[in-house]
């Protein structure tokens, strides 16, 4: 993942012991790595949004820390692709890329089996959102070890393509996108099981059409 085709940029010469496949300040002199930078505003703003709505509606404590800890994951890892800084990589934790891969490797298999077993045996009707976050969730992971296999290859073929079509190719991005949008499916599936568990009655509605969002009636079901 080592640059070859990267400028000088607001923040000088990235410090951190990881350097992804994005080239650096192609976009912004103030952003060393745009869309692996901007793609994280999915792990941001619905996070957010879906804190305040679960405090709102009075659910457990636990759910509101689930979407603030999804989006503060968002906001280091937007920090950490703007600067290239070291300090923002220690935040994150990302000191040994070989070591992150495989323990994020192990969660994922763990999130997957666990979530498997509760459709399968608990709540077989949530199976469409389940396996909705997990494959979403799984794509993402799958782009990821891509972008970091074949980074020459992309980098060649970036150089090849125009510009808004070669950004299609930045599959660290889409990682964040898939990742973040799939973790975000998983908390509502959480907070589906868990308000279905207490008898209240969640539904799952789409915001503008588009962006789902649990609306929980409080009423408990006899």
């Amino acid at each position: 993942m080592a640059p070859s085709l990267d400028r000088q940029g607001y923040w000088g010469q990235p410090t951190s012991t990881l350097d992804w496949c994005e080239e650096n300040y192609i976009v912004s002199v103030y952003i060393a790595e745009f869309w692996n930078t901007v793609s994280n505003l999915i792990m941001i703003i619905p996070p957010i949004c879906g804190a305040i709505q679960t405090f709102r509606a009075g659910l457990e404590f636990r759910h509101i820390c689930s979407f603030l800890g999804l989006a503060a994951v968002g906001v280091g890892s937007w920090c950490f692709h703007m600067t290239l800084l070291y300090e923002m990589q220690v935040y994150l934790q990302w000191k040994e890329p070989v070591f992150h891969q495989v323990m994020y490797g192990a969660l994922v298999a763990c999130l997957v089996m666990r979530s498997i077993f509760i459709v399968s045996w608990v709540y077989p009707w949530l199976r469409p959102l389940c396996y909705t976050s997990l494959s979403v969730f799984l794509l993402g992971f799958l782009l990821w070890n891509i972008d970091n296999i074949f980074c020459e290859s992309l980098r060649a073929s970036r150089q090849m393509l125009p510009r808004g079509v070669g950004v299609v190719t930045q599959f660290h991005a889409w990682w964040h996108i898939f990742t973040g949008l799939g973790s975000y499916l998983h908390i509502l599936l959480s907070l589906q099981v868990r308000s279905t568990y207490l008898k209240y009655r969640p539904n799952i509605k789409f915001l503008c059409g588009v962006w789902p969002m649990l609306h929980i009636d409080l009423q408990k079901t006899s």
